[in-house]
């Protein structure tokens, strides 16, 4: 079944990343791929305008709704051009609106919606910006925040709990990733984080959790190295995630429950916003 993937452009590095990135992935088919470029006026007001009370001058609305659909236009061809480029299979379409509400909207609940984690410079914010921080909070479907160029990945940080959120991650990185036999195998850092004051209860737990999914991804092919880690979970990630420089981390979206917030909860909105390396966000 082919994969349908949502991504956001806008111009910026971070969107041509994301683009690039599709032809990275070791994902089993070959993506049908919507580019989506967004015009939001109203976001757009601020950046191009001066306050009339502050400079004497009414804003000149007409000249920012030209210069938008302009930009629009150029980035509509541009996304064109370099998805036929890299032999992607799919649409740009611009849309009315601000760009977070236009991914959901396309992506569903099935779709990957891939988002650069930043857009253009300040004046541009309104763009892509902090909308990764937005899109993984309220996206129903798997999510990849875009933070660096490319690279052909060999280390996939996995941070698990065991919670159903966890189990859809392992899912996807079974059945929607594929690895080729004649390739490098690529290396599973699997990371599970223990509460500290209740180490000693769930210690068992947590190493037959490792080792019954290290089996699981040792059976598609990967090579695991297993990492149970005692702490905050957020801070024990991302000493592994330092310590061992990943191409990729994936995690659930939520962890098991309010009392084992240690171990996901918003984990994965902390690596979004904290880690060096690309995040994916799995629902």
């Amino acid at each position: 079944m082919t994969m349908k993937v949502v991504v956001g452009v806008d111009g910026s590095k971070y969107s041509e990343w994301a683009l690039e990135w599709l032809g990275r992935i070791p994902l089993r088919s070959v993506p049908r791929v919507t580019a989506i470029h967004a015009i939001d006026f109203n976001s757009a007001r601020a950046p191009f305008v001066m306050h009339p009370t502050v400079s004497g001058y009414e804003p000149d609305v007409g000249e920012a709704i030209h210069l938008l659909e302009t930009r629009a236009k150029q980035v509509e061809v541009e996304t064109k051009q370099r998805m036929e480029e890299l032999g992607l299979n799919g649409s740009v379409r611009v849309e009315h609106g601000h760009i977070a509400q236009a991914l959901l909207k396309h992506a569903g609940s099935t779709a990957l919606i891939v988002v650069g984690s930043r857009g253009l410079d300040a004046i541009d914010r309104f763009m892509l910006g902090s909308v990764s921080t937005a899109i993984t909070l309220h996206a129903s479907s798997p999510v990849l925040i875009i933070k660096e160029p490319p690279q052909t990945i060999r280390r996939i940080l996995f941070a698990t709990d065991g919670s159903p959120a966890s189990a859809k991650a392992l899912q996807f990185l079974t059945k929607q990733f594929t690895l080729k036999p004649d390739t490098e195998p690529i290396i599973m850092l699997l990371v599970h984080v223990m509460p500290f004051l209740r180490y000693t209860a769930v210690k068992e737990t947590g190493e037959k959790l490792l080792a019954q999914e290290a089996g699981k991804l040792e059976k598609v092919g990967y090579r695991v190295r297993q990492f149970p880690c005692v702490g905050p979970a957020a801070e024990e990630i991302t000493k592994v995630v330092h310590r061992e420089q990943p191409d990729l981390i994936v995690t659930g979206a939520k962890g098991r429950s309010a009392v084992a917030r240690f171990l996901q909860g918003s984990v994965s909105t902390k690596l979004v916003q904290q880690s060096t390396c690309s995040v994916l966000v799995v629902r």
